[in-house]
């Protein structure tokens, strides 16, 4: 896969926040799954999330 692989919007009605399992949603500018909930955005690497809260950036 390379860097521009696109992501599965389909995997958001699978995908849930790791942290407060509320919905995702997905922000094709920075290519990363948004949790308002936890104010926490998740990145997306060919074509796959990263779901880990160690790997996720914080937002306001």
């Amino acid at each position: 896969m390379t860097p521009s692989t696109p992501f599965d919007r389909r995997m958001l009605e699978a995908l849930v926040c790791p942290v407060t399992q509320a919905m995702l949603t997905y922000d094709p500018e920075t290519q990363e799954l948004v949790s308002k909930a936890a104010h926490l955005a998740f990145p997306i690497r060919d074509g796959i999330p990263i779901m880990l809260a160690s790997e996720a950036r914080a937002i306001d």
